[in-house]
């Protein structure tokens, strides 16, 4: 039976983001992240971390990988590659007898990648002659259309030649994603990575991101929450619990939060696909249907609108010129009701309304 290992390298000295490696990224130290999706894929009879830091090395087996040995100084400085850090590893490995034939370097400052990807990777690779597997992705634009900047300040194109070629008819271009390197260990290979005897796991751009400034930094985060909303947006799971026929017994006077479209305002009811506003049961139609009144938590003045709160501390605006039919059945759960007097009030409101709006 093959036997696999990852190796995740990470040096103490980083240098543009000082401790880069154990930093928090989302409430874990950033290489917590490649530790745990190595070990989720289930491909490694080994994870370990080869570094030349104690912290590092803490930090490593507090999350569950090997930390064999202490990775010598002469390997740990700007300008030793991770492919001389892996073979160090091997050569470790086979001076105590322990041989493998694949093994993966994952990168410490991965926190998009997922254990699906590395299952592809390992697949693929297995499955071919190729020697290597690693992750890439597609440049965001064509590169035969870019330029360099000169000396001077000036511009100066690397194909010129493509000055008027048309987007679609270039050649799409990939590139490393950074995440991956898997290498099968009984095949040789005189090209480089990028070459023939290599097999691009393609990724999605938005599941890729490098990390080497702070820009890098807060743009992952941005993207880590994007892509697990479960975590990070309140209303995702609110808005998991909508169903078809779920019966729910409404009023008039009482208030929903209800999927009615795509927020692209600054409403605190959640952004995007996600959102839920709360809106108001005027009058009801049927047994799922209504004419409703949606609500906002902006201040608006004007015939339009009519101001109350439904909750302590909490002004309302209902937006008149939005009344339309809804479907109860799109209803995540009830967030209140109107007083009495409140709805006697919007309903005088409603006929001023009314008289100046044909």
């Amino acid at each position: 039976m093959d036997r696999s290992l990852a190796v995740i390298p990470a040096r103490g000295g980083s240098k543009r983001i000082p401790r880069k490696n154990i930093r928090p990224f989302h409430g874990k130290p950033l290489i917590a992240y490649s530790i745990e999706t190595a070990q989720k894929s289930g491909l490694f009879d080994r994870v370990i971390v080869s570094t030349d830091d104690e912290e590092i090395a803490e930090t490593a087996r507090k999350y569950g990988a090997e930390v064999p040995f202490i990775r010598p100084a002469d390997l740990a400085d700007d300008f030793t590659g991770t492919d001389a850090v892996t073979e160090h590893a091997l050569k470790w490995f086979a001076s105590r007898e322990e041989s493998y034939d694949f093994v993966c370097t994952v990168y410490a400052t991965a926190p998009l990648l997922t254990a699906e990807s590395l299952i592809e990777g390992y697949r693929r690779l297995k499955d071919s002659d190729a020697v290597f597997a690693f992750s890439a992705t597609s440049m965001p634009f064509p590169i035969q259309r870019t330029f360099k900047i000169t000396p001077e300040g000036r511009c100066e194109m690397f194909w010129p030649e493509h000055y008027t070629t048309r987007s679609q008819d270039l050649e799409e271009a990939y590139q490393d994603a950074g995440q991956f390197y898997w290498r099968a260990l009984h095949r040789d290979s005189s090209e480089p990575i990028f070459g023939r005897d290599s097999i691009p796991i393609l990724l999605p751009r938005y599941r890729v991101q490098d990390i080497d400034t702070l820009e890098d930094w807060e743009r992952a985060e941005k993207m880590y929450e994007v892509l697990n909303p479960d975590t990070y947006d309140r209303w995702n799971q609110v808005k998991k619990t909508l169903k078809e026929n779920h019966p729910i017994h409404f009023r008039p006077r009482e208030i929903y939060f209800m999927s009615i479209g795509y927020n692209v305002g600054r409403e605190v009811y959640g952004k995007g696909e996600k959102f839920l506003r709360p809106v108001l049961v005027f009058r009801k139609l049927s047994r799922y249907t209504f004419i409703g009144i949606p609500l906002t938590s902006q201040e608006k003045n004007g015939s339009y609108f009519f101001s109350f709160s439904y909750k302590r501390g909490r002004e309302s605006v209902a937006m008149l010129h939005q009344m339309r039919m809804f479907d109860i059945r799109r209803a995540a759960y009830k967030s209140g009701v109107m007083s009495s007097s409140d709805f006697q009030r919007l309903k005088a409101k409603m006929g001023e309304f009314m008289e100046i709006t044909p």
